[in-house]
Order: structure tokens, then sequence, then C-alpha cells
């Protein structure tokens, strides 16, 4: 049975782990502000150019480029972008991308990953330790890039992703991810980035649309806005991790707090028992003390 020692120094160790999960939920909290806005500007300009493309490409039939190619190979070369953190304490955020990696890759990439046409590029360090654990083959990993996330990584990272994809090193390019929606919901998106598809306007989105004159062409314009959207793409994936990654960490530390308020409210409690017992034994033993001293 613990001793009152020993539930005191338990109370003091928890309620210094208390500081140390509310200090990093404040500090998730002054970051997401940041990075929320970051996502919510955006995201208009990434929706925007696709609407754009598809509305053009819908319009101009007879358009071809290399990146639309959906090349039928006997043996297809898959590249998955697993998008994770850096670091933990961020509750299932992890291991929900992890999961759902490893569903992919047992349901529907399984008989490239036995035949090495599997290939993984890691961003955060969480998925890199993991997978590299398990004999995945992993191509480039990135770690340490969301302490100061910049557009100029994400266009280099996609350049290098559309140039082997042109060149047939790669024929299918898939990102896992986490999109942001609040603060409390992430939502697991598996994203397929290259070769490009767009989907065809409905009804209600083609009459928004006005019949311009294009200058100086509808095709000079498609290629002139393709590279652009492919790295708004990914500037717009790589900002929805983060900020999911900030919510999830600002609400695990949230429940940590609580819970840890809940554990030095309960051995608190078990203290003033045992307090209380230790207290009403003595003076039992003071009693029977003194009484057997007037008996003798």
């Amino acid at each position: 049975m613990a001793t009152l020692r020993d539930i005191k120094r338990r109370i003091v160790g928890i309620k210094n782990t208390q500081q140390i999960t509310k200090a990093m939920k404040m500090v998730a909290a002054a970051r997401l502000r940041r990075a929320q806005e970051n996502v919510i500007n955006a995201r208009p300009y990434s929706k925007r150019i696709s609407e754009m493309l598809g509305h053009l490409l819908h319009v101009e039939n007879n358009y071809y480029n290399s990146l639309f190619d959906n090349r039928i190979v006997e043996s297809e070369k898959v590249v998955l972008i697993v998008v994770t953190s850096d670091r933990g304490l961020c509750g299932a955020f992890n291991m929900n991308i992890i999961r759902r990696v490893e569903e992919l890759v047992r349901d529907e990439y399984k008989e490239q990953y036995d035949n090495g046409n599997l290939y993984l590029y890691c961003i955060g360090k969480k998925g890199t330790d993991y997978f590299s654990r398990r004999n995945y083959n992993i191509i480039e990993f990135y770690n340490g890039i969301f302490s100061e996330l910049n557009f100029e990584f994400a266009v280099k990272f996609i350049s290098e992703l559309k140039r082997k994809f042109l060149t047939s090193e790669y024929d299918k390019v898939v990102v896992i991810f986490n999109e942001f929606k609040s603060v409390i919901q992430q939502k697991i998106v598996v994203k397929q980035l290259l070769p490009l598809k767009f989907d065809k306007p409905d009804d209600e989105e083609e009459s928004k649309f006005v019949d311009y004159i294009y200058e100086p062409n509808r095709e000079e314009i498609i290629n002139a806005l393709l590279p652009k959207h492919i790295n708004a793409q990914m500037w717009r994936i790589l900002l929805d991790s983060y900020a999911a990654e900030l919510g999830a960490r600002m609400t695990a530390m949230d429940m940590a707090t609580e819970n840890a308020k809940e554990m030095i409210s309960s051995l608190q409690l078990t203290y003033n028992k045992e307090r209380q017992a230790a207290i009403t034994t003595e003076l039992l033993e003071i009693v029977s003390g003194a009484n057997a001293l007037k008996e003798s």
C-alpha cells in the first residue's frame, strides 16, 4: 500500500506534468492561429485555379499534356507521399496516417510492394522513423521542414516528382495527409497528384462560367496554369497538414491537462483519507496507552 509520502510525490509529479502540458497547449494555440490563417488564405486560390482548369479542359477537348498520361504498364511504379509531423504528443495524428498508408499498401498496392515498385517520400520525422524500421523503400525523407515552412520547398519538391513522372521513372504519385477541418477535427485525405485529373464541372458550376475570348489561346493558358496548379496543391497540402498537427496537439494537451487535474483530485482525496486514518490510529494508540497507564 502506498505511503503518504509516496502519494505526495505522485501529486507533485503530476502537477509538474500538468504545467508542461498546459504550456504546450498554449504554444500550439498561438501557432495554430497563424497556421489556420495561412490555410484559409491558400484555399481560395487553389480551389479557383482547379475550377478554371477543369472548365478549360472541358471546353478544350483536343488538349494533350504528358502530365495527364494514365499509363497502362505491366509493372506500375507508384510513389506514396506520406505527410506526418516531426514531433509526437499530438494524439492519434500520426498513427492515423500510418494506418491509412498500410491499408493502401495492403489493399491497392500490394503487387507493387511485392515487386519493389512502391516508393515512399516521407515528409515528417514520425513517418520516416516508422517506415524505415519496417524496410519500406524510402527514396527521400524531409525532417524539420515545418519549423520553417516555405513555398519554395513545395515547388522544388513537386518539380522533382513531376520531372521523374515525365521521364517515366514513376507512373503514379499519391499523397496521404491530414486535412485541417477545425481545431478538434482532421480528415485523412488520399489524393492523386500525378497523373493529373480534373472532375467534369457539373451543370451548376458550368453555368457560372462566361464564354470568354481567350488570348493568346486556351492551350497556352492551360500550359501556363498547370505548373501553378500543381505547386498550389502541394503548398496547400503542407499548410493543411501543419495546421491539423497543431490542432491535434492542442486538443491532446488540453485533454492531458484535464486528465492530470482529475488524477490530482483523486490522489488528493486518497491522501486526505490516508492522513485522516493515520491520525485516528495515532489518537487511538495514545488513548489506549493512557488507559493502560491508568489501570496499572
